[in-house]
């Protein structure tokens, strides 16, 4: 086995991993992390892929997220 075929794997192991991790959020917690996963994405493509542009834009990101699913008071 090569060291691509290694790292695929590994890869698909963690993502697996990582979406069963997921499976008993909220769905408030659920849309904060697509937010800042989107958001993540918006900051690094507007930014230029500055490191900053990227947490900037995945704070934001969560914030709105966290807040469109916000349950009624």
């Amino acid at each position: 086995m090569n060291i691509k075929q290694t790292t695929m794997r590994l890869t698909l192991a963690a993502a697996v991993l990582g979406l069963t991790a997921c499976s008993g959020m909220s769905t408030q917690d659920r849309n904060t992390a697509i937010g800042a996963g989107v958001g993540a994405v918006a900051g690094s493509a507007l930014s230029g892929g500055s490191a900053l542009g990227t947490v900037g834009g995945a704070a934001v990101g969560g914030v709105v997220g966290n807040q469109v699913s916000k349950p009624n008071r």
